[in-house]
């Protein structure tokens, strides 16, 4: 599964705890929210994670 900023952008604006999540990452360790959505994506989403399904299911079709 890829990693895309504008899917787990999408993810944590339409999940509250996720939202809350992404802050204490950005906190905790000083960063920037796009290295911070890089964190989330992988703590919660990439590999069998919570929200791995969620995060699928954003996924555009691709034209051809």
């Amino acid at each position: 599964m890829k990693y895309f900023t504008s899917q787990m952008k999408k993810l944590v604006r339409e999940n509250k705890e996720l939202q809350i999540r992404l802050q204490e990452i950005m906190k905790e360790h000083d960063l920037e929210k796009s290295y911070a959505l890089r964190a989330l994506y992988h703590s919660v989403v990439a590999d069998g994670g919570k929200y791995q399904m969620a995060y699928q299911a954003l996924e555009t079709p691709k034209k051809r």
